[in-house]
């Protein structure tokens, strides 16, 4: 299984504590691979939240073709972070990592938000697809206020390799995964969190309804859905189409990705649009077994289980910060000294979710809606 290590929190923490607790986790094939998406930074990004930071990584003609595409668009360099890496027994580098903050070119300082996230991915995309053959080029994000890092390798020895117990890069909401994909060849695009625009969720488990899933979206004609190197990235694409394309709310996510069935509806006010969601969206259905984790561009965290309740996960903290893990040791990793009868163990119908600042935590239970 992979290990799942997600901290929200009203004050900035570093993310070792998300790796320390992923060391904590830790069993098997489990060390393979390291996953990060931080938001709310805080340090030199603290004052550039308005824009958007490029996270990549690849080799050095890979930046410098990132460095003229970027100037032929327009996008002007403001500032720019790398890791400061040390050399790893283990750890085999690439070349270059970057973590970019750029202002949008002049003629679009002034659209809508969707209009800047719609250039960003696109240009994440465009990027992408320059780097990909010779693998010169990985680009995991671009989106204000969130940073990526990912590699191969154990999570311990990448966060001593990236730096990152030095205290420079510290984030109020932080999400871990300590595996590389099982299912597939070992590929960066296949590892765990998975980011869209605002939108960031990890999974532990199977997928195996990915055949239908992909093909649905791939069909919805939306360019960020691509990919699919591993079969847990849709469920990041049904939260970005269930919350940002048709605009529902984050409890009907759970909705449409494990329905109820039509007596369990009845007992909801708003059964006939359940009706009707399951009716158009059926092909988003999942099968198990899965954990999800995510959260949502105002910051919410989350975590739900499909109906087989495979797979372990557990929500625990207390006021000002929370942790959403694979794994109960994972938790007494982070945050030790906290009230453990007021663990949240989610069953099959609950969706548990953490406001911006982590001063709650909400349970929604699909049966009552």
């Amino acid at each position: 299984m992979c290990r799942l290590a997600a901290i929200t929190s009203d004050k900035h923490f570093s993310p070792m504590e998300n790796i320390l607790s992923l060391e904590t986790m830790k069993e098997g094939n489990d060390g393979s691979g390291l996953g990060l998406t931080m938001k709310d930074l805080d340090g030199e990004f603290g004052k550039l939240k308005e824009y958007p930071i490029l996270s990549g990584m690849g080799t050095r003609n890979g930046g410098r073709v990132v460095d003229e595409y970027m100037d032929k668009h327009g996008f002007e360099l403001l500032h720019v972070w790398a890791p400061k890496t040390r050399k790893i027994k283990g750890v085999i580098p690439h070349e270059y990592y970057f973590a970019r903050v750029y202002d949008y070119p002049e003629y679009f300082r002034y659209r809508s938000t969707q209009e800047k996230e719609d250039l960003l991915l696109q240009t994440r995309l465009s990027l992408r697809k320059l780097g990909e053959a010779d693998e010169s080029i990985f680009i995991f994000s671009f989106y204000p206020d969130v940073l990526t890092l990912k590699e191969v390798g154990d999570p311990l020895l990448l966060g001593e390799f990236f730096g990152l117990d030095r205290d420079e890069i510290k984030a109020k909401i932080i999400f871990a995964q300590g595996r590389q994909n099982t299912n597939y060849a070992i590929y960066l695009y296949a590892c765990h969190p998975f980011f869209l625009q605002g939108y960031c969720s990890m999974t532990n488990g199977e997928n195996t309804a990915f055949v239908p899933i992909r093909e649905f979206l791939l069909s919805r004609g939306f360019p960020g859905y691509m990919g699919y190197n591993s079969d847990s990235e849709v469920f990041t694409h049904i939260l970005h189409y269930t919350a940002r394309q048709l605009k529902l709310p984050l409890p009907y996510y759970k909705d449409v990705i494990t329905p109820l069935t039509n007596n369990e509806m009845g007992k909801r006010s708003d059964a006939e649009a359940l009706q009707l969601l399951k009716q158009s969206l059926r092909p988003l259905c999942i099968d198990g077994p899965n954990c999800v984790i995510g959260f949502t561009p105002d910051g919410t965290c989350f975590m739900m289980h499909d109906s087989k309740k495979l797979r372990p996960g557990i929500v625990a903290g207390s006021k000002g910060k929370y942790a959403l893990m694979s794994e109960e040791c994972g938790v007494d990793r982070a945050i030790p000294g906290r009230d453990k009868s007021r663990d949240i163990l989610p069953m099959k119908y609950d969706l548990v979710m953490i406001p911006p600042m982590a001063q709650e935590v909400k349970v929604w239970n699909q049966l009552q809606g």
